[in-house]
């Protein structure tokens, strides 16, 4: 969760371009981001791949008034609507995005090639039908945030415990890391989203540091494989809760429209 989705960039970038507050070519930018391309596969109308550009307009042309997010874990269908094969190459990827006002949806393949430090990383968006119907367990903004503020005592409490907020220079590394991402990233949710929902992503992403911290940088005091166990088992609904957090974040300009609130 220290990376932001592709999903999430996707959706952001794209509601924003519906919304007429970006250009075309400006979505298409913020959305590649770092990776070298982005292509949407299997978009009706077309025979091959296309380039986003071409795509979001034709998913605009298509009906989308909207675009959300998924983020599935097993056992947890975040976001999701089917049908099954969709939701299984959702899970598999572990993101999606769904169109609102079309009934279909977006799963990203990544290729990577190259050594390490000079990696090339091509996504294909594979478009695929989807059922529409309310996404699974997608929480409001308020409930998100009040969630996450209890969320964010929790994984504190359990890392003070473990001593994992003090273990050495690869905490503190990813610490460092985290915030300069953080103060670069602060556009990430692209315009004309509410300032709520911009906290929420940062808190989520801040859950979410935290949570990595304690899985990747050894296993600080929890040394016996119960209080490992007993880790995890603590962690996972922090997490869970993360990435609720997240995916409201993300969908709350769509969820605001139909609200008619803007």
């Amino acid at each position: 969760m220290l990376t932001e989705p592709r999903a999430g960039r996707l959706a952001a970038w794209g509601n924003a371009l519906i919304a007429g507050m970006v250009s075309p070519d400006d979505a298409a930018v913020a959305i590649v981001g770092d990776d070298a391309v982005h292509r949407v596969e299997g978009l009706p109308g077309e025979a091959g791949p296309v380039g986003l550009t071409l795509a979001l307009g034709r998913l605009r042309a298509l009906g989308a008034r909207g675009l959300r997010v998924a983020l599935p874990a097993p056992g947890h269908p975040l976001g999701l609507s089917g049908p099954p094969e969709f939701n299984a190459r959702a899970l598999e990827a572990e993101e999606a995005v769904i169109c609102h006002g079309a009934a279909l949806g977006l799963v990203p393949v990544v290729y990577e090639a190259g050594p390490e430090g000079d990696v090339h990383v091509e996504v294909v968006w594979h478009c695929l039908a989807v059922r529409e119907a309310p996404p699974a367990d997608v929480p409001s903004l308020g409930e998100a945030e009040r969630e996450l503020a209890e969320a964010l005592r929790d994984a504190t409490e359990v890392l003070t415990r473990l001593d994992v907020a003090g273990s050495g220079p690869v905490a503190e590394a990813a610490l460092a890391a985290y915030r300069a991402r953080a103060e670069r990233g602060r556009e990430v949710l692209a315009p004309g989203y509410p300032s709520r929902a911009v906290r929420v992503l940062e808190m989520a992403q801040r859950v979410g540091m935290l949570i990595s911290l304690a899985y990747e940088n050894g296993h600080g005091g929890a040394v016996s494989a119960a209080e490992m166990a007993a880790r995890g088992e603590t962690l996972r609904p922090v997490e869970r809760t993360a990435r609720r957090a997240q995916v409201a974040a993300y969908n709350s300009v769509v969820e605001e429209r139909e609200r008619g609130v803007r």
